[in-house]
């Protein structure tokens, strides 16, 4: 039987043509775990936990310590291939950051675990400093998608300034040792212009965003553009069933009310005091005008690009790993 990903949607495996993955259920994966010993703690746990997310210690210890030693192979032979070739060609030149994009969904859990590859891989000794870049400071501000009439596209591909964060990354893959990105406030739902993100050569840079894995466009099959993930040197998509998804941003928008939308200053103030029933309309509202067609249009076709994928399920727990064999 062939086998299918994400509700039958993608065929990984056919009778025709073998899949370019390796696929481990959740107990293979979780065997490889001795070789992470790099346990953390309850308290790790809970500060690193993002609102409506699972995760637990026993998740963690299953799924992303045996992650964190697979991308620390990984960073090491990238950082020791630099320095033979180095060697060879009597170039002094320092390393440069090895760089994880992660990529998925609203709602899906990136940044939680971008947060928890970050304090598993710099408790490895060759990787120490480690960084983390979301790109929602990349989006246009607020005013700016208003008058390019992207106010209700907020998220969209068309919404980020490319340029700017393909410039950011292109100085960071250069060796610069500060660059600074744009910041943004999830309180105000905006960019703060008084402030900035620096990455300062860290020997691993994690890049998290929606729409990190597109493709480039191309005419007669050639690429016309350099692309976000044309700078990662492992990539990482978070899959889930949509109707999943959509459950999980609801809870969630349900649990904010209870939380940051009751601040004076968040931009999503006027919900705090909203009915359970009014609360759910208008979440359910949001996911399918604007996160639904964004997951379907842009960021789910991008799973395939991945080095890894995590795919979740409906208790958020993940169930099966792909990861691509070259």
């Amino acid at each position: 039987m062939a086998e299918r990903w994400d509700n039958g949607e993608v065929s990984l495996v056919t009778q025709q043509v073998e899949s370019p993955y390796l696929r481990f259920d959740r107990a293979d994966w979780a065997a490889l775990a001795s070789r992470a010993p790099l346990p953390l703690t309850e308290a790790d746990i809970s500060r690193i936990r993002g609102i409506g997310d699972q995760i637990s210690l026993r998740e963690v210890d299953e799924i992303y310590r045996p992650l964190s030693a697979l991308l620390n192979l990984h960073a090491h032979a990238s950082h020791y291939l630099h320095d033979v070739r180095g060697m060879f060609l009597r170039d002094a030149t320092l390393r440069t950051p090895y760089v994880i994009g992660i990529a998925g969904s609203v709602a899906v859990g990136k940044s939680t675990v971008a947060r928890l590859l970050v304090e598993l891989l710099a408790r490895w000794p060759d990787t120490p400093r480690v960084q983390l870049l979301p790109t929602d400071g990349f989006l246009y501000s607020n005013a700016e998608l208003e008058r390019r009439g992207l106010s209700m596209r907020k998220g969209f591909p068309e919404s980020y300034n490319r340029l700017a964060l393909l410039r950011f990354l292109s100085q960071v893959k250069a060796g610069a040792p500060r660059v600074e990105a744009p910041s943004y406030s999830h309180l105000r739902y905006d960019i703060q212009p008084d402030q900035v993100t620096a990455v300062t050569q860290p020997d691993i840079l994690i890049v998290e965003g929606l729409n990190v894995l597109q493709a480039a466009r191309t005419t007669g099959g050639v690429a016309e553009e350099l692309v976000v993930s044309d700078f990662f040197d492992f990539s990482i998509y978070i899959d889930a069933a949509e109707p999943d998804i959509r459950e999980w941003y609801k809870s969630r928008f349900l649990a904010l009310r209870e939380t940051a939308f009751t601040k004076a200053e968040s931009y999503f103030h006027r919900y705090a005091n909203m009915s359970d029933q009014d609360a759910t309309a208008y979440a359910l509202s949001v996911w399918d005008q604007v996160n639904s067609p964004n997951l379907r249009e842009n960021i789910r076709p991008t799973r395939l690009r991945a080095s890894l994928v995590l795919q979740k399920g409906a208790d958020h727990l993940v169930e099966k790993i792909y990861l691509r064999k070259t």
